[in-house]
């Protein structure tokens, strides 16, 4: 064998190797996600029967479905294509994992639903929500780290965001005062669960993030005035807005 074919041959299975690698990654990316998507479905149908009162969009999903005779996975669905329809004409072009999102997330929901029973009680309805808080919050890190693109809603917190200057935290709460609003004038559960996961899904969330790798451990070091904080920035900033 020459030496030109030694090195083709070289070249050959180096390139092979790399294709491997990307499409295990790739395969990863998507498993994380899928994974990532259905802790959230799973999440949102516990807080459902929980009947403890349900978060901003949940109870918006479940007041609209109420009023429409339509599953709540479906409203999900729906609501997500409308806003991403919207944030279309003013520049927000979507992922595949933004497509995954609007889509899964429903269509987990109400598989879980059905074979999930009723809380009867406070304390069996604590039960399912204190560990469906910390499930969303897992779950938000196990979609985002996945890196194939925010959710529809995410989208939309950011354009508003971009378009008025306001912070995303206090852009996203009005966006969750209002949607909650409807959902509670449509019918929707609003009660000790709403405050429980307005208090818990932050830190539920931050937590997530950390052990997904998206947001480094905080370290142990002081940062000087001024000095920029760069070993605790999130990786990612612009897809930290929960769905």
């Amino acid at each position: 064998m020459t030496r030109d074919d030694a090195l083709r041959r070289k070249g050959s299975a180096e390139g092979e190797t790399f294709v491997t690698i990307a499409s295990w990654r790739w395969l990863r990316a998507w498993a994380q996600l899928v994974l990532g998507l259905f802790g959230y479905g799973l999440a949102v149908a516990l807080m459902i029967e929980s009947d403890l009162g349900l978060g901003p969009w949940d109870a918006f999903h479940y007041g609209l479905s109420l009023h429409t005779g339509l599953s709540v996975g479906m409203v999900s669905i729906l609501v997500g294509l409308a806003i991403q329809i919207v944030t279309w004409f003013v520049g927000v072009r979507p992922g595949a994992g933004t497509i995954a999102n609007m889509i899964l997330i429903g269509v987990f929901i109400d598989l879980l639903l059905p074979v999930l029973p009723t809380a009867h009680g406070w304390v069996w309805g604590l039960a399912y929500y204190l560990p469906a808080v910390l499930i969303c919050g897992l779950a938000t890190g196990l979609y985002i780290g996945a890196g194939m693109g925010k959710g529809p809603r995410d989208g939309m917190i950011l354009v508003l965001h971009a378009h008025t200057g306001w912070p995303v935290s206090r852009v996203r709460t009005l966006v969750e005062l209002v949607v909650l609003s409807l959902g509670w004038l449509m019918g929707a559960t609003v009660g000790v669960g709403t405050v429980l996961f307005a208090l818990g899904i932050g830190p539920a969330m931050q937590w997530g993030l950390r052990v997904c790798g998206v947001v480094p451990p905080v370290r142990e070091r002081s940062v000087e005035p001024g000095e920029r904080a760069a070993w605790n920035e999130p990786r990612g900033q612009q897809d930290l807005v929960p769905r």
